[in-house]
């Protein structure tokens, strides 16, 4: 039996990578993580998740008091912007929870390799002009940028950037442009409405939110629109380029038609995101890629090369942050002959903007493709806490088989809709009907008795509609 120098060796620090890292060596699997950052935690903790939301929580609360929404409850102020210092206590959160990530490695004996790994062969890599060596590698390198053709970002420059460039702006743009309607890019683009900039959106497809569901979808544009956003849907971006201080976007209807040129302080490219996967010498072991660049796996994480492992962003699936925690842990158990598993039907997606979208399982679209089923919806503004919030948007669709009353899908519209959505994937995991969600208590009052209302609906029972 060859000997080698780790049980498992983790190629990348994200919320995969971390993870899967920890939870072999609780498992008693001598462990190693190559990380090449200087900082721990990958894109999600150090120019995603975590510093976004530091932003869009700064942000809420200045453009409350700025916009009449405290005056409304009584508190009268005039809100000063210190861009400085909300971008401080952005860069100490993330410094917080990075360094809280190196301190559960030495906690759970996990050595950090610095510099980024090469693969030589399949259980053995090069990093920083040195040979290591594991029985098993998890791939767990994440993804980055989906770049836009003929387009070059330039985030030291602060014009033409992409997510992580918009996080350091040093100052508000007077005008934002947002190439792509997806998660990141409103995100993104609503931190700086908020804080003052007038922000256009561009993307291609007819709605915003590919993937979400259409109520969903047609509801954010409608609450896009009135918090001041100019969107432009159905509209593709034929050319970006520097103009004085700023960019000129030149953009065309998707189906054909006039341009016009839009000039803007401050572009955000916000197209998607690609898998990480150059510079790991996969040609090395026979690893090949499918055609979106990603490696494929078996149920168990598993490539096709043994010993060799893949989870997150690097694998099919939706590029979730919490997706990659789970098959971190899953990939761990697998490899210390445990049994991992993932159910990659039930994983939520959330929009962390104001307010929240989030959804877990299937759309009304994909359920209705595959059989007869109800639906019930209850409106935020008939929710007592909603209301007394002064949080009256969006509404709670609850979908549900028609023949078995099981719960296939839940989306919601809410200000805590990415706390809501967790109730309704644990009831999917345990095979819930809506009979079931619908007899179950809910504290009054709570957003949640939203959930509790729209099950009742699929009924036909809703109360306070």
């Amino acid at each position: 039996m060859a000997d080698y120098d780790y049980d498992v060796l983790v190629i990348g620090s994200g919320p995969g990578g971390y993870v899967a890292a920890i939870r072999a060596a609780q498992l008693g699997l001598k462990t190693a993580c190559v990380e090449g950052r200087e900082t721990l935690g990958g894109t999600c903790l150090n120019v995603g998740c975590i510093p976004s939301k530091a932003l869009l929580h700064a942000s809420e609360y200045f453009d409350a008091a700025a916009n009449g929404a405290m005056a409304a409850m009584g508190i009268k102020v005039t809100p000063e912007l210190d861009l400085g210092a909300m971008q401080a206590q952005r860069l100490d959160a993330v410094k917080g929870l990075t360094g809280g990530i190196e301190f559960l490695f030495k906690k759970n004996k996990v050595e950090w390799i610095k510099g980024y790994a090469q693969f030589k062969d399949a259980h053995t890599v090069e990093v920083a002009g040195k040979t290591v060596t594991a029985k098993n590698i998890v791939i767990a390198t994440g993804s980055s940028v989906t770049p836009l053709p003929g387009v070059e970002i330039d985030n030291a420059g602060g014009v033409i950037v992409d997510s992580t460039g918009a996080l350091e702006l040093s100052s508000v743009p007077r005008k934002m442009v947002v190439i792509g309607g997806g998660v990141i890019g409103l995100e993104l683009g609503s931190v700086w409405r908020r804080l003052g900039a007038e922000v256009i959106v561009v993307e291609f497809l007819d709605q915003l939110l590919p993937g979400m569901d259409g109520d969903v979808r047609k509801e954010a544009a409608k609450i896009f629109k009135k918090q001041g956003m100019t969107l432009k849907l159905g509209t593709k971006v034929t050319s970006v380029t520097p103009s004085g201080n700023g960019a000129n976007v030149t953009v065309e209807p998707a189906k054909g038609g006039e341009a016009e040129v839009i000039e803007a302080d401050v572009v955000l490219v916000s197209i998607g995101r690609r898998a990480n996967t150059d510079g790991l010498g996969l040609d090395a072991i026979g690893l090949e890629l499918n055609q979106r660049g990603q490696i494929e796996t078996d149920h168990d994480f598993g490539t096709k090369v043994d010993g060799v492992w893949a989870i997150g962003d690097v694998i099919p699936g939706p590029m979730l942050a919490h997706k990659a925690e789970d098959e971190g842990i899953a990939v761990a158990e697998n490899i210390a002959g445990l049994t991992g598993i993932v159910n990659h039907d039930i994983i939520p997606g959330v929009v962390y903007t104001s307010p929240e979208f989030a959804g877990v399982g299937l759309t009304e679209e994909q359920a209705r493709e595959r059989g007869a089923i109800k639906v019930g919806k209850f409106p935020m503004l008939a929710n007592s806490r909603a209301k007394t919030n002064h949080e009256p948007d969006g509404f709670v669709k609850v979908i549900a088989d028609a023949e078995t009353d099981r719960v296939l899908g839940v989306w919601c519209i809410a200000t805590v809709a990415g706390t809501m959505i967790a109730q309704a994937a644990q009831a999917m995991e345990f095979g819930a009907t809506s009979e079931d969600i619908a007899y179950t208590c809910h504290a009054h009052p709570t957003h949640s008795e939203a959930i509790k209302e729209a099950a009742m609906a699929v009924r036909g029972k809703a109360i306070h509609v």
